[in-house]
C-alpha cells in the first residue's frame, strides 16, 4: 500500500470514528421499538438506525486490540460485521438492552479475525488457547514487567496458574507472540548464503528409495495378482471382500449374497488363504519377509 492510500486510509478511518461518536445515544423505550420493527418486520429503516447507534461500541472495542498489529480499519470493520450479527440475533423481549449484547458479538467477531489474520500459521484452536493469547500479554506485564522480555521458567508457572493452562502452552504462546513469523526464503547470515527453507529436514524418502519402493510394490502386486489365480472364483471373492477392502465385508453379509452359511464362508476363506499362503512360499520364500501376509 503506498503512502496516498495509507493517508487515505488514516483520514477515512477518522471520519468514521468523529462520525460515530456524534451519533445520538438510544433512549431504552425507543430502541426496543426499533428492536421488534426490525426483527418482527424487518424494518431495515429502522435497522439503520438501531446499529448506526452503536457505531461508537465498535470503535471502543477495536481500540483495546490496535497493538497486536493489524489496520485499525479493519478491526472496525469485523467489528461492524459483528455488529450487525448481533442484530440479527437480538431477542428484545428479554430485557437486555442492545448495547450489553452487541459487545459481546463485536469483540468476538475482532478476536477471531484477529486470530485468523495475526499469523501466516493457524494460532489456536480451543477456548482455552484463546483465552492465552488475548490476555498472556496484560499478565505477563503485570507478572513480569515487561511483557517484550523473555519469559522465565517461574514467570511462567505464575501465569499458567493465573490463566489455569499448562506451562507448557505459556512458554509457547509466548514465543509465538515475541518471534512472529520468518519467511523461509530470509538468509540466516549474511546476503547471497543458503535461505532458511534450505536447511530444513526432508522426512520423505530419497529419489532412490521411492523408485525402489515402487519397483517393489509393483513386484509384490504381481505376485498376489498371481497367486489369487489359483484360487476358485468363489474363494477370490471371498478373499477380496474380507482381506483386501479398508472396510470388510461381514462372513453374514457374504453368507447372504453367495447362498451359503456365515460359517461355510468363514470355512472357505480359511482354506482360501492357506492355498495363497502356499502359492505365495512358492514364489518367495517367505510372504511375511516380503510383506505380503501378517504373521497370525
Amino acid at each position: 500500500m503506498g503512502m496516498f492510500d495509507t493517508s487515505f486510509a488514516v483520514k477515512a478511518n477518522r471520519q468514521f470514528i468523529k462520525k460515530t461518536m456524534a451519533a445520538d445515544l438510544l433512549e431504552a423505550d425507543h430502541e426496543l421499538k426499533l428492536a421488534y420493527a426490525w426483527r418482527d418486520h424487518q424494518d431495515h429503516k429502522a435497522l439503520h438506525e438501531l446499529t448506526s447507534a452503536y457505531f461508537r461500541l465498535v470503535v471502543a472495542v477495536a481500540a483495546r486490540f490496535k497493538n497486536y498489529g493489524l489496520p485499525m480499519g479493519d478491526l472496525m470493520q469485523e467489528g461492524v460485521v459483528g455488529l450487525m450479527q448481533a442484530a440479527q440475533r437480538f431477542e428484545p423481549e428479554r430485557n437486555v438492552r442492545f448495547a450489553t449484547y452487541a459487545t459481546w458479538w463485536i469483540r468476538a467477531a475482532i478476536q477471531d479475525y484477529i486470530l485468523r489474520n495475526w499469523s501466516i500459521v493457524r494460532l489456536t484452536s480451543t477456548a482455552s488457547q484463546k483465552s492465552l493469547f488475548f490476555n498472556l500479554r496484560r499478565v505477563k506485564a503485570k507478572i513480569e514487567g515487561n511483557p517484550s522480555k523473555d519469559l522465565s521458567r517461574e514467570g511462567a508457572l505464575k501465569i499458567a496458574r493465573a490463566l489455569r493452562v499448562d506451562v507448557s502452552d505459556v512458554e509457547e504462546m509466548d514465543a509465538r507472540l515475541t518471534a512472529g513469523d520468518r519467511s523461509l526464503n530470509a538468509t540466516p547470515g549474511e546476503p547471497g548464503e543458503s535461505e532458511w527453507q534450505d536447511l530444513l529436514p526432508d522426512d520423505g524418502p530419497r529419489p532412490d528409495e521411492h523408485v525402489m519402493n515402487l519397483r517393489d510394490s509393483a513386484k509384490r502386486a504381481a505376485w498376489i495378482q498371481q497367486a489369487l489365480s489359483q484360487l476358485t472364483p468363489r474363494e477370490q471373492v471371498i478373499i477380496r471382500e474380507r482381506q483386501m477392502q479398508d472396510d470388510s465385508v461381514t462372513l453374514e453379509t457374504l453368507g447372504l449374497r453367495l447362498g451359503i452359511s456365515k460359517e461355510r464362508v468363514r470355512q472357505i476363506e480359511a482354506n482360501a488363504l492357506a492355498k495363497l499362503r502356499n502359492a505365495l512360499l512358492a514364489q518367495v520364500g517367505d510372504p511375511v519377509a516380503a510383506g505380503l501376509v501378517g504373521t497370525a
